[in-house]
This record gives C-alpha cells, sequence and structure tokens, in this order.
C-alpha cells in the first residue's frame, strides 16, 4: 500500500491476519475501510472505538455505498445504536460480524458488482 495509507481502487481482499490484510499484491499492517474511493488506512483497533468520526469516510461516500460490511476483529461486538441509526439515515444497510466473515461477505459482494463497503478491523489469527 502506498505511504500515505492509501489504495485509490476497491480490492478483494486475498488473505488476512498477522495484524492486516493483503490485497491487490500488496500487504497493509493494521485496519482497512474498503471503500468506492479505494483501500484506506484504517486507525480503529477495538469495536469500542466505532463512532462516527472513525466512519466519516464511510458517511462521505454513502451515497455510493449500499451495504456496509463491519469487521468487529475475533469477536462479535455490539453496534452503538446511535451510529447503527445515522448509517441507516444514510441508507446503508450494516452488518457487524467477525472480521473473518466480513471479508468473505466483502469479497462476495465485490465480485457480484454490488455497492458494498468494509469496515475492517485487523486480526493477528484468520479463521
Amino acid at each position: 500500500m502506498p505511504a500515505e495509507g492509501h489504495y485509490p481502487y476497491q480490492a478483494p481482499i486475498d488473505a488476512y491476519g498477522n495484524g492486516g490484510f493483503r490485497f491487490a499484491g500488496m500487504s497493509h499492517r493494521g485496519s482497512l475501510l474498503c471503500l468506492p474511493t479505494g483501500m484506506h488506512a484504517w486507525s480503529v483497533t477495538q469495536p469500542s472505538e466505532l463512532t462516527r468520526e472513525s466512519l466519516e469516510m464511510v458517511f462521505a461516500a454513502a451515497a455510493e455505498i449500499d451495504v456496509l460490511l463491519i469487521g468487529l476483529g475475533g469477536e462479535i461486538a455490539a453496534i452503538d445504536s446511535a451510529l447503527r441509526d445515522a448509517l441507516r439515515a444514510e441508507r446503508i444497510i450494516v452488518e457487524g460480524i467477525a472480521t473473518g466473515g466480513a471479508v468473505r461477505t466483502y469479497n462476495i459482494l465485490l465480485g457480484e458488482q454490488r455497492a458494498v463497503a468494509a469496515a475492517l478491523i485487523a486480526v493477528e489469527r484468520a479463521r
């Protein structure tokens, strides 16, 4: 991934784990936002850090997103109802699941050319 933490195209994810992701022949360490504007480094490391501010890039691209998959790391956690409501107000369907499931579903929907985005918290171990 380029030094500024942005790859300019949305790409399928080839692998995850070891604290990062592999896509488009590159390796990225840390969490990742997969948006119509490309793949972006994301500073969130745990579900408690999910806020409107941490998802600001998602809100900025809302007109191009139908489904947002939130990879919550290794476990499933509740997404704040106010955040979920704010995304719904933008007509975005939100699914919060473990990162592995989010990666797999993201790849399928992207392959179907659906308007999908993903906010993926990096994990150490792939499941």
